[in-house]
């Protein structure tokens, strides 16, 4: 049974930092390419965030490229969002995101909230 689990998410202050972290379990993560979604209230779920299945490439959302590094442990089939100069207009609910045999999963989400 594949599942996602997300973790790390909070409040901050804006210019502060968090790192979101997703395990993975069912599945050999090593296998595939996974990513980092986001929505906020009333919008729709925008892709953040994408890391290939060796972490040698990675692709980010115009809005929060220059601060927001995804990267992997294949080891501890976890992959993290490190999330920093946080601004108001990344409050959302992060979700990680994989596809597998053409099936989506989903985790269940993790608040961010930035404000003072």
């Amino acid at each position: 049974q594949v599942q996602l689990v997300e973790s790390g998410g909070g409040l901050v202050q804006p210019g502060g930092s968090l790192r979101l972290s997703c395990t993975a379990s069912g599945f050999p993560a090593s296998n595939s390419r996974m990513s980092w979604y986001r929505q906020a209230p009333g919008k729709e779920r925008d892709l953040v965030a994408t890391i290939t299945s060796t972490g040698s490439s990675t692709n980010y959302a115009d809005s929060v490229k220059d601060r927001f590094t995804i990267s992997r442990d294949n080891g501890k089939n976890t992959i993290y969002l490190q999330m920093n100069s946080l601004k108001s207009e990344d409050t959302a609910v992060y979700y990680c995101y994989c596809r597998r045999w053409n099936i989506d999963y989903w985790g269940q989400g993790t608040q961010v909230t930035v404000s003072s």
